[in-house]
């Protein structure tokens, strides 16, 4: 069975930074592609940005720019690298992939407040 865990989140005031990572054991990992959705209360949950198997990637337009995903195939590990924050920002932020397959792990929040 399948477990992603996402772990890194925490409190940050704006124009910080935060690094994610997702940690997916037990998937085959290197074939799919992957990305990070954000849920802000009262709100669906978004894919923010995704990356293919070939390492290409994609950013919604709310964090072009500022966000950096990437991937370690040896570690089946995905990471989210949040530059220049925005209150904006806070959500729950999840990795799966793209679309979801895998059960949905717990996430890990972000808050952006100064």
């Amino acid at each position: 069975q399948v477990q992603v865990v996402e772990s890194g989140g925490g409190l940050e005031q704006p124009g910080g930074s935060r690094r994610l990572s997702c940690a997916a054991a037990g998937s085959r990992f290197s074939v799919y592609n992957w990305g990070w959705y954000r849920q802000a209360p009262e709100k669906q949950r978004d894919l923010v940005a995704s990356i293919t198997s070939g390492g290409s990637t994609n950013y919604a337009d709310s964090v072009e720019g500022r966000f950096t995903i990437s991937r370690d195939s040896a570690k089946n590990t995905v990471y989210l690298q949040m530059n220049s924050l925005k209150p904006e920002d806070t959500a729950v932020y999840y990795c799966n992939t793209v679309p979801g397959i895998y059960n949905w792990g717990q996430g890990t929040p972000v808050t952006v407040s100064s």
